[in-house]
C-alpha cells in the first residue's frame, strides 16, 4: 500500500465522526419537526374547528333574531355543521369524544330552538360545550410543547454526547493512524542521526512497499557505499592528517585549530610546549596564561561569527603571556577554514611571537628619542649664532652670505620642529605624556585654531573658515594637546590647498562623542597611500612637505590617548577630509 493511500485511510476516522454527527443531528431536527406537527395537526386544528362553529352559531343566532331565515341562517348552519364533521373527525386526546356528543347535543338544541330565549339559552349551552373542547386541546397543546421541549433538551444531550464520543474516537483513530504512519518516518531520522556521528553500521529495517520502506531502502544502500569508501580512502586521510600535522608542527609561533562548534581540534608542538596545549584534556588550554585564552577566545569568536580573517596592524596590538621560557610578546591573527563551496568549516588561530621584533621597535624608539635629545643641545646655540651672523654683530656679511645664512636659519628651524616631533611621539608611545583634562566647548576650540592660522590662510589666499556645533558641545581634553591635533591637520589642509581653495573646520555630535573635522579641497590623496598616512616618516611620494612625515602620526596617538579615533577620505582632485572624535563632557 502506497503512502498516499495511508494518508487517505488515516481520514476515515474522521469522516465516520462526521457522518455519525450529521446523522444524530438529522435525527434531531426530524424529531422537533414531529413534535410540532402533532401539535398542529392533532390540537391546533380542532381550535380553529371550535373558532369556526363559535362564529357560525353566533351568526345563526343573529340572523334567527332578526328574522332572517333565510340564505344567511342556511349559510351558517352550513359552515357549522362543516366545522363539526371535521371536530369529530379529529378526536386525539382524552374525554374529547364525550365532549363532541355533547356539542353534538347542544348544537341540535340551537338548531330546533325557536324565540329569543330559546336561542340565547341554547347558545349558552353550546358556547359551554366549545369552551370545554377548547380547553382540552388548549391543556393538550401545552403539555405536548412541554413534551417537545423535554424530547429537544434530551435530543440536544444525545447530539452533545456523540459528538464528543466521535470527536475522541477519531481523535485516539487518528493518532493511532499517525502514530503507525509517523514510525517508520522516525526509524529514518534516529538512523540520519546516527550517520551523521559517523556510524556506518546502522541499517534501517522497515516492512512493506510504500515510499518511506523505498527510502529506507536507498538509505542502505547509501551507507554501505560510504562505508565501503570510508574503508578504501581511510589510509589515505590518515596519511592527509598526519601531513596536515607535520606540517603545522613546523611552524615555530603556536597554531590552534578550532571546529565550527568552537571544539580545539588540533594544537601544534609550539603551543604544546609555550601554553601546555593537549587536545587530550577536557579543557586544551587549561594551562595557557589568561591573556593567552583571551586573546585566542577573542579571535575564534571572530571568525566563527562570520566576521571573516583576523590580521594586525601593527606591533602596538600585540600583548605579553607568560611561558615556561620567560616573557613573551605576541601577535594573534586568524583565519578561517572554508569548505569546498565556501562554507566555514573552522578556524585557524596563530599567536606569532613578536618579541624580538618589539624589543627591536624599543630600541629603535631609544635610539630615535635619545639621538633627537641629543641634538637639543646644538639645535639651541646653532640657531643663535647664526642670528648674531644675521645681525652683522660678528662683522659685515656679503649678500650671498646673508642668502645663505638665512636658508641655515630655516633649516635650523625645520630641523628643531622634527627634533620636537621626535621627543613628542617617543613620550606619547613610551606612555610618559599625561593629559591636563578640561572641560572645552568644541567651538571655542576650533575658533582658536582657526585664529592662530588666520594669517597664514591670508597669505595662500585660501579661505580657512568654521562651521560651528550646533549643539555646542563640551569636550573633556587637554586643551593643548587638542590644540596641536587641529594644528597640525590645518597646517596639512593650507599646505595642499591651492590658492583660492577653502579650508573648513567643523564639529557634530557622533555616538556620545564630538566629531571634528578638518576638510579642505586640494589636491586630494591617492587611495593606496591613505591606509599609510599615520606610518612614522611617511610621506606622500611627489607631494611638497615641510615636515619629516611625523605630524599625522602624532595626531593619531594624541587622539586615541584621548580615547578617540581618527580616519581620512580623499578623493584626488577634490580635496581631503580628515575626522577624529573626542569624548564630550562627563
Amino acid at each position: 500500500m502506497t503512502l498516499r493511500r495511508k494518508l487517505l485511510l488515516a481520514q476515515i476516522p474522521l469522516a465516520l465522526a462526521l457522518v455519525a454527527v450529521a446523522a444524530v443531528s438529522r435525527l434531531t431536527l426530524a424529531e422537533l419537526d414531529a413534535s410540532a406537527q402533532r401539535i398542529l395537526r392533532d390540537n391546533h386544528a380542532s381550535v380553529l374547528a371550535a373558532e369556526r362553529m363559535d362564529r357560525a352559531a353566533r351568526a345563526l343566532v343573529r340572523a334567527r333574531l332578526d328574522g332572517a331565515a333565510g340564505e344567511a341562517a342556511s349559510e351558517a348552519t352550513r359552515r357549522f355543521e362543516a366545522a363539526l364533521a371535521f371536530q369529530e373527525g379529529n378526536i386525539t386526546e382524552a374525554g374529547e369524544a364525550e365532549a363532541t356528543k355533547r356539542l353534538r347535543a347542544a348544537w341540535a338544541r340551537l338548531d330546533a330552538a325557536t324565540g329569543e330565549r330559546a336561542l340565547l339559552t341554547a347558545y349558552d349551552g353550546l358556547h359551554e360545550a366549545l369552551g370545554e373542547i377548547l380547553s382540552l386541546n388548549h391543556e393538550a397543546m401545552v403539555r405536548k410543547s412541554e413534551e417537545a421541549r423535554g424530547t429537544a433538551a434530551r435530543l440536544n444531550q444525545i447530539l452533545v454526547a456523540t459528538t464528543l464520543v466521535s470527536f475522541a474516537a477519531a481523535l485516539l483513530a487518528g493518532l493511532w493512524l499517525t502514530a503507525r504512519l509517523t514510525r517508520p518516518l522516525a526509524v529514518l531520522a534516529q538512523a540520519v542521526r546516527r550517520i551523521s556521528t559517523g556510524d556506518l553500521e546502522v541499517q534501517v529495517k522497515i516492512p512493506g512497499r510504500d515510499e518511506t520502506a523505498e527510502v529506507a531502502r536507498e538509505l542502505n544502500a547509501l551507507v554501505s557505499r560510504l562505508a565501503e569508501y570510508r574503508r578504501s580512502s581511510l589510509g589515505e586521510l590518515l596519511q592527509a592528517q598526519r601531513a596536515s600535522q607535520a606540517t603545522i608542527d613546523g611552524l615555530p609561533d603556536p597554531v590552534v585549530v578550532f571546529s565550527l562548534d568552537g571544539t580545539i581540534t588540533t594544537v601544534n608542538r609550539a603551543a604544546t610546549e609555550l601554553f601546555g596545549a593537549s587536545v587530550e584534556l577536557p579543557d586544551p588550554l587549561a594551562d595557557a596564561d589568561a591573556p593567552v585564552r583571551e586573546a585566542i577566545a577573542r579571535l575564534r569568536e571572530h571568525v566563527l561569527g562570520g566576521r571573516g580573517a583576523v590580521s594586525p596592524r601593527g606591533l602596538e596590538e600585540a600583548f605579553t603571556a607568560t611561558t615556561p621560557s620567560g616573557p613573551r610578546a605576541l601577535l594573534g591573527r586568524a583565519a578561517p577554514l572554508l569548505a569546498d563551496e565556501g562554507a566555514l568549516e573552522g578556524a585557524t588561530v596563530i599567536l606569532q611571537d613578536v618579541t624580538k621584533l618589539r624589543r627591536l621597535d624599543e630600541l629603535k624608539n631609544d635610539l630615535v628619542a635619545t639621538v633627537a635629545h641629543e641634538f637639543r643641545t646644538p639645535l639651541t646655540s646653532l640657531p643663535m649664532a647664526i642670528h648674531l651672523c644675521l645681525e652683522e654683530i660678528v662683522g659685515p656679511l656679503t649678500p650671498k652670505q646673508a642668502d645663505l645664512l638665512q636658508a641655515a636659519r630655516q633649516d635650523c628651524e625645520r630641523l628643531q620642529l622634527i627634533v620636537d616631533d621626535l621627543l613628542d611621539l617617543s613620550r606619547i608611545q613610551a606612555g610618559r605624556v599625561e593629559l591636563a583634562l578640561h572641560d572645552v566647548a568644541a567651538n571655542e576650540l576650533l575658533e582658536r585654531a582657526a585664529g592662530a592660522h588666520h594669517a597664514e590662510a591670508l597669505d595662500r589666499t585660501v579661505t580657512l573658515s568654521v562651521r560651528p556645533d550646533a549643539t555646542a558641545r563640551t569636550v573633556r581634553v587637554d586643551e593643548a594637546r587638542a590644540a596641536l591635533i587641529l594644528d597640525n591637520l590645518i597646517t596639512n589642509a593650507l599646505r595642499h590647498t591651492p590658492p583660492g581653495g577653502r579650508v573648513e573646520l567643523a564639529a557634530d555630535e557622533a555616538d556620545g562623542a564630538v566629531r571634528f573635522e578638518v576638510r579642505d579641497s586640494g589636491e586630494g590623496i591617492p587611495a593606496e597611500h591613505l591606509e599609510h598616512l599615520f606610518d612614522r616618516f611617511y610621506r606622500v611620494p611627489g607631494k611638497k612637505s615641510g615636515s619629516a612625515g611625523l605630524g599625522l602620526t602624532i595626531v593619531k596617538e594624541l587622539v586615541e590617548a584621548h580615547g578617540g579615533a581618527i580616519s581620512v577620505e580623499s578623493t584626488v582632485g577634490a580635496g581631503t577630509t580628515f575626522r577624529f572624535t573626542l569624548p564630550t563632557a562627563g
